[in-house]
């Protein structure tokens, strides 16, 4: 601060005071001061809001505003400012408090001389320096810390997501590899025994596991992409209802199984545009399979193909056994699954995979449920044009 340009901003309603501090500024000799004077509070406000202050002298006692009713509102308006209050000597009880709320320092104004003004002045300056570069480096540590935290966190979550995936793959895929190995040693130790039409069964059942892990992978593998920023989407012309016919066709011999009715209906017209067939494709599976999947038996499900200007919508209905209202909020994290599933099977990681092609896309997906009485979802992806 040495022989820099203090300019203090005074408020002070007395003249006769306001006069004494103007002489004792004058007549300091080490600083130079400029002093603008205001009467009000609110003449201050206006003065901090057009003007660089660098200290505020503030009497406790003006028309507009009552003892400690000053600062937080010269602080909320200039809170880099330091601010010393002028007090009578009956009020210095009140100028210590309103240290202890922000105020830099305080003067008795019958004990103010020149040598004590420019004293508390600059004190107040160079307090008020320190603070500011303490509350700097407080938010900057403060922010540091933030992040490393968000960083544990992350990790931790990362760690809990290699267990939970660990833990459920080492349960789910045994089941499949039990049918493997019994299906293939009956074959190896009867097959002299055995029937042409009961080898093809083994097989088949063989088939079916060995489909149903390839699956678990893939979407164990999609799932760790999405977590690890390396989800991308490969846009290329698509017919959107020739892809919607071929998938409610490959599901067919699972619709016989619970004899199940599935209606496909398309309505509108999408027009030229561009998709990602393999996250569309992982999208309407697996809703289409889930439908199914819950659907109780001789069941229908809807599944419709909406084109409107600006996006397409799909939409699937089952009557099955619903989702409970405590699960809605945790639906699309992984390995997450209805209370209310018993032993349909399943990895949990289906509709996370879901939201996370839906996402990619920049669509959203919509629920609405009701246990046993069905769900609908209710896709909406924005159409990019060719």
């Amino acid at each position: 601060m040495a022989g820099s340009l203090v300019k203090i901003l005074l408020i002070e309603d007395n003249l006769a005071e306001a006069r004494l501090m103007q002489e004792f500024l004058q007549q300091a000799d080490a600083k130079e001061f400029v002093l603008v004077h205001v009467k009000r509070l609110q003449e201050a406000l206006n003065q901090l809001r057009t003007d660089n202050y660098d200290i505020i002298l503030l009497d406790l006692t003006l028309p507009d505003s009552q003892g400690l009713s000053s600062l937080p509102v010269l602080i909320n308006c200039a809170p880099s400012v330091p601010i010393v209050v002028l007090t009578n000597t009956n009020d210095e009880e009140l100028a210590v408090a309103a240290v202890r709320e922000g105020a830099q320092d305080y003067l008795v104004k019958r004990h103010v001389n020149v040598n004590g003004l420019v004293r508390s002045i600059c004190y107040a300056i160079e307090r008020k320096q320190v603070l500011e570069t303490l509350r700097q480096v407080n938010q900057t540590l403060q922010v540091r810390v933030e992040e490393r935290t968000a960083e544990l966190v992350k990790a931790n979550e990362i760690n809990q997501f290699r267990s939970e995936l660990v833990s459920m793959l080492s349960h789910d895929i045994r089941q499949p590899l039990n049918t493997i190995l019994l299906a293939a040693g009956l074959l190896q130790n009867n097959e002299d025994k055995l029937t042409q039409e009961k080898k093809r069964n083994h097989l088949q059942i063989i088939r079916t596991a060995i489909k149903s892990m390839a699956q678990m992978l893939d979407e164990v593998s999609l799932i760790g992409k999405a977590d690890s920023s390396k989800f991308q989407c490969d846009l290329e012309p698509l017919d959107l209802e020739i892809l919607c016919r071929q998938l409610v066709e490959q599901v067919q011999l699972n619709l016989k199984d619970k004899n199940l009715s599935l209606t496909f209906t398309s309505y509108g017209e999408v027009g030229e545009a561009v998709w990602d067939e393999t996250l569309l494709r992982h999208i309407l599976s697996n809703l289409l399979s889930n439908a199914i999947k819950y659907s109780r038996a001789n069941g229908k499900i809807e599944f419709e193909l909406i084109g409107q200007a600006n996006s397409v919508i799909f939409r699937f209905q089952d009557w099955g056994i619903g989702i409970p209202p405590q699960d809605m909020s945790r639906l699309f994290q992984p390995f997450q699954r209805a209370e209310n599933v018993g032993r349909i099977p399943g990895t949990g990681l289906g509709l996370a995979i879901v939201k996370k092609c839906v996402d990619a896309h920049g669509g959203e997906i919509r629920v609405n449920s009701e246990v046993e009485i069905g769900t609908t979802f209710i896709v909406t992806l924005p159409l990019i044009k060719l």
